[in-house]
């Protein structure tokens, strides 16, 4: 449809109504970068006349394009000047749902409280001006929003009400996706059998509806629910099932997701053979297509060429000898082209070589920037990266005491230096004590020490730095020129084994996962604002060094009891050579 809109409005006989067939063209344009064309097209004709409405519209789909192609900052600054003339209109849904495009974004990107702000704002209007479709999709996109950053409750209340507003105007495909992600997220409570009935009935709309892909996905979480009750053969169907869905359907990532899960799988029920077979079914259907466009394309130039000179011999054999001396001068012409050529050639490859290893280097340090340097070079050499586990590792978590209610009412500006601020100065510290930042998340920065490399110290380094982040955060306080975006700090930290490894075909993160991780997490939100929460077996391994307090057998969410313990203060007389520069400022 869209190419003979454009076929239309690129034809000389076109003679209607320029602005129509534009908007026509971008609802049903797939493309991002032909949108992208179109939209600026449509901009700059309803700038001429103040069109609001269409200048609106028209930065809209270019922030929805740009959002597309991942151009992430772009996309932001397309849907705010599409607010900007939203504004000037009275249509409340409009202005709405550009509010909940700006929340989508930055929830791609992450940030996900300014994304909780945004879709509260956009929600609030789309239920003023009673627009239930649009009203029931900004409440799926704000229920994934809190979901991903394991607020369940509220997710669980936007899905709920999105899924009856879906119901009530008859929309089966959006019913279904909320049916689904209802039963994620009691998944993710351990609500196994609720869990259970809502995704099935979620299958069976989808089903219907001939929409596969979140089938394959909801049947793989369903796995995992059996999984977890050891239900070995139950979990081995449901997965089956997942990968027989998505092979029949030709869905390429479902399809590696799938093969992974049965790999995991048969790995624990002892079964080597089979586990290994579909992990290699897993890496061999998702690198099995990555090449291949450039590999046919190589062949084809080399088809090419070998024509061309073939070609060119046939012809020479044809040369008239009557004509020789016509052909000696037109070859020596040829030498001479050719040797001009030839040189222009060796001086564009050595330019080019040089470009190649300019991208080659930034491409190393962009690399090194998200994962360790062991990491990444596992990573160049081998296109992947094994997960590995550490015995013993120490991991840190922190978080902004009031934080949320603080950055409501912030711009999206003035947020992003007020935890910049924090974050940078967290960087340094972990850089100063050999210890590998892990992420960010929202305004809580998790860090861990003993990995990449393996070191028997890293519950010692990380109390230092622990030190020196509550430190820095005390006097950040104090700074009469920083005191507006000033915070106390909770700080968590737990120490053993862990499992790390890269994540992500695309766009890689570095990660670890483990009861230790939980435990770290459950430390900092259940320290006091400006203390630092140790469990026991960090205790353990620090106690001869600093002065600890205990605070007694604590009940924590998901984990019972644990013992937990505030560190105070490095003992007196207690030295470490490796930590000198980092005792002077404890001390």
């Amino acid at each position: 449809m869209a190419d003979s809109l454009i076929a239309i409005y690129n034809s000389s006989e076109f003679n209607g109504n320029e602005l129509a067939l534009l908007r026509e063209i971008l609802v049903d344009e797939t493309n991002p970068e032909k949108i992208i064309i179109f939209a600026d097209l449509l901009i700059n004709m309803a700038a001429k006349d103040s069109l609001f409405l269409d200048l609106r519209d028209g930065y809209m789909q270019k922030g929805y394009a740009l959002r597309l192609l991942g151009d992430y900052p772009e996309s932001l600054e397309s849907y705010f000047e599409s607010m900007r003339f939203a504004e000037k209109s009275i249509k409340k849904q409009g202005v709405g749902e550009i509010y909940i495009s700006i929340a989508d974004v930055y929830s791609i990107m992450g940030n996900s409280i300014t994304a909780e702000n945004y879709y509260g704002r956009g929600i609030e209007l789309l239920r003023e001006a009673d627009y239930p479709p649009s009203l029931a999709s900004a409440l799926l996109n704000a229920g994934d929003n809190a979901f991903k950053v394991d607020k369940f409750d509220l997710a669980l209340t936007y899905f709920k009400e999105s899924t009856d507003i879906f119901g009530e105007v008859d929309y089966p495909l959006g019913k279904g996706y909320g049916l689904g992600n209802v039963g994620m997220v009691y998944a993710a409570q351990g609500k196994d059998d609720l869990a259970e009935q809502n995704m099935n009935e979620a299958i069976e709309i989808l089903e219907e509806l001939q929409d596969y892909p979140p089938i394959s996905e909801y049947l793989i979480a369903i796995s995992e629910i059996y999984q977890k009750k050891e239900d070995w053969q139950t979990s081995i169907e449901y997965a089956k099932r997942s990968l027989d869905l998505a092979t029949q359907y030709g869905l390429k990532d479902e399809i590696s997701d799938a093969n992974l899960k049965l790999s995991e799988l048969y790995e624990k029920v002892g079964e080597q053979a089979l586990a290994l077979n579909y992990f290699k079914s897993h890496i061999a259907y998702r690198d099995s297509v990555k090449n291949i466009e450039a590999v046919q394309q190589m062949a084809d130039t080399r088809t090419d060429f070998e024509v061309a000179q073939k070609q060119l011999e046939v012809d020479l054999q044809k040369k008239n000898q009557r004509i020789i001396v016509i052909a000696t001068s037109i070859t020596i012409l040829f030498i001479a082209l050719l040797a001009i050529a030839q040189y222009r050639r060796f001086r564009f490859v050595r330019a080019t070589n040089k470009i190649i290893e300019e991208e080659k280097q930034r491409s190393d340090n962009l690399l090194l920037n998200i994962l360790p340097e062991e990491t990444a070079e596992e990573l160049k050499a081998n296109g992947k990266v094994r997960a590995k586990k550490y015995e013993s590792a120490t991991v840190l978590f922190t978080d902004f005491a009031g934080f949320t209610s603080y950055s409501k009412d912030l711009s999206p500006e003035v947020l992003v230096e007020t935890v910049s601020h924090y974050f940078s100065k967290f960087d340094e510290i972990m850089e100063k004590y050999g210890l590998e930042k892990i992420k960010t998340i929202g305004d809580s920065y998790m860090c861990a020490g003993g990995l990449p490399f393996v070191t028997k110290d890293h519950a010692h380094k990380m109390l230092c730095a622990a030190f020196e982040i509550a430190r820095f955060t005390e006097e950040t306080k104090q700074d009469l020129n920083t005191r507006e975006m000033s915070f106390d700090i909770r700080i968590g930290i737990s120490s053993g084994p862990v499992v790390a490894g890269v994540v992500g075909s695309k766009k890689f993160a570095f990660d670890i996962w483990g009861d230790t991780v939980n435990i770290a997490a459950r430390m900092e939100s259940n320290a006091e604002p400006g203390k630092i929460n140790i469990s026991e077996s960090t205790y353990n391994l620090v106690k001869d060094s600093f002065k600890c307090s205990y605070r007694g057998e604590i009940e924590v969410k998901n984990r019972g009891i644990l013992k937990m313990y505030y560190a105070d203060s490095i003992i007196d007389g207690v030295t470490f050579k490796q930590f000198e520069e980092g005792n002077s400022v404890m001390s």
